[in-house]
């Protein structure tokens, strides 16, 4: 393998950043960031902000761990200006994304127990949200991943701790490229790197193509808005891979053009969970869909995915105690919705709560049903649809149910398909082994016949076709 020096491999990136979009700033300690912090924010914002009003926000924002940071980034920041008025700004533009003012910068210097010069910082209106680790070519990306550990121990959180903004950290040594969320080093493992992939799930590893696609600044952005994810429970920040971004777009975007149904199949173990959370939050934040129901087939399902949706955002749902429960939620303020499908079924068959719900009848409800090979084929997925007649419904599965082993009820065969339409994307199990997201087939063979002693075992000669036909009896 060619030795590339690092100082090469980030001059190519910062080159790259540039023409992607990127404006290049010399930014050499914490004095010149700070001071570059106040110009963005006054520019992102059409502002002009004193001295005062400047030592304010600073104040306001340098506080907490990791995780309050990434609340204070996603909020406005109060200050009180020279007049004695109340005043917010902005952090980040998170429904305009792309509407954010996007930098580039190398080798800052940061002094904490020691002192650390970092390769390459992305800022977003003056913060710094992605940082960028180079190893030379030929070295193992986990030495990227250590150093950035390092820094994190030694410097991130010197002085006004901007650096505890990051959201995102990439790592590469310019063949290998990975990126993972920022979290406590105790949070963090080398598992949870994840590598960037097509549509169709072929990895992209080199820098290069790499950043050429996710580092393109309105891409970075939308990771950064929609698809990190703040884990209340644990305090840490998860970021999605990138089945599960096309998965979620695919399913965002089906919703905003079409009426149409689909489903998406993604392997069992693959994180369906997470992929469903944020799917069902980006849903409740679009004003043409009236209510989000995601509809699991046991009430251990129902309990288990209640606590680890309210994991990911403290308070997101409550739980569907009884089919009385599930009517009031559907009828009342609550845009996200966990059931049974057994209590949804009650809900739409039965007249003392079809009388409740009748002004569901032509509302824009998306149902996200989990597992949805299972409880889905008969009168059930009917019923639904006869009920909510604007509706739209999405699967998850892991097994989808195809023509040769479909089963039939009374409405005949039934595949995943022809209740779900076509499938939005594809995470099948030999892409989740290639990138280790589930464990590898143990094949063991077992003897179940014993052989008695003396007994010859050998191999049957093959029948002649030809001479049986030709010596039938006719």
């Amino acid at each position: 393998m060619t030795t590339q020096p690092e100082q090469i491999l980030e001059n190519n990136l910062v080159t790259q950043l540039v023409a992607l979009g990127y404006k290049k700033v010399e930014i050499v300690d914490e004095v010149s960031m700070l001071s570059n912090l106040k110009a963005q924010l006054e520019k992102h914002n059409k502002v002009a902000l004193s001295e005062q009003d400047f030592k304010q926000i600073l104040n306001y924002i340098n506080k907490g761990s990791i995780f309050d940071r990434a609340k204070i980034l996603r909020d406005r920041v109060p200050y009180v200006n020279d007049k004695g008025e109340n005043k917010t700004i902005e952090l980040i533009n998170q429904i305009h994304w792309c509407r954010n003012e996007y930098q580039v910068t190398q080798q800052v210097t940061i002094e904490g127990k020691y002192k650390n010069r970092y390769d390459v910082t992305i800022l977003i209106n003056g913060l710094p949200l992605v940082q960028i680790e180079l190893k030379r070519r030929g070295l193992e990306l986990k030495e990227a991943f250590n150093q950035i550990n390092r820094y994190e121990r030694h410097s991130f959180g010197a002085g006004a701790g901007l650096f505890q903004f990051i959201q995102l950290f990439v790592i590469s040594n310019g063949v290998n490229t990975k990126y993972y969320a920022n979290s406590p080093i105790k949070a963090r493992s080398f598992k949870q790197t994840f590598y960037w992939t097509d549509i169709k799930n072929k990895l992209i590893t080199q820098l290069a193509d790499f950043s050429e696609i996710f580092l393109e600044p309105c891409h970075v952005s939308k990771m950064i808005c929609k698809y990190v994810v703040m884990n209340e429970s644990g305090r840490y920040l998860m970021v999605l891979r990138p089945y599960q971004f096309y998965a979620v777009e695919a399913i965002i975007d089906t919703v905003k053009t079409t009426t149409k149904n689909g489903y998406i199949w993604h392997t069992t173990g693959s994180g369906k969970t997470l992929t469903s959370f944020k799917t069902s939050q980006i849903l409740t934040q679009m004003p043409q869909v009236h209510k989000v129901v995601f509809v699991v087939d046991r009430k251990d399902l129902d309990y288990q995915t209640t606590k680890e949706f309210n994991s990911f955002s403290k308070g997101s749902i409550d739980g569907t105690n009884d089919t009385s429960t599930l009517v009031k939620q559907l009828t009342g303020d609550a845009k996200l919705i966990v059931t049974t499908i057994q209590k949804l079924n009650t809900a739409v068959t039965k007249s003392r709560h079809i009388k409740k719900m009748e002004s569901l009848r032509d509302k824009r409800v998306v149902f996200i049903f989990d597992e949805c090979h299972r409880s889905q084929f008969g009168k059930t997925h009917e019923a639904i649809k006869t009920f909510f007649e604007n509706s739209q419904m999405f699967g998850f599965t892991g097994t989808p149910i195809f023509e040769p082993n479909a089963g039939k009820n009374e409405y005949g065969k039934r595949t995943t398909a022809m209740l779900f339409n076509k499938d939005l994307h594809k995470y099948v199990i030999t892409d989740a082994i290639r990138d280790e997201n589930v464990l590898k087939f143990s094949v063991e063979y077992i003897q179940t016949f014993k052989k008695k002693d003396g007994i010859q075992d050998i191999e049957v000669e093959a029948i002649d076709e030809k001479e049986v036909m030709e010596h039938l009896n006719v």
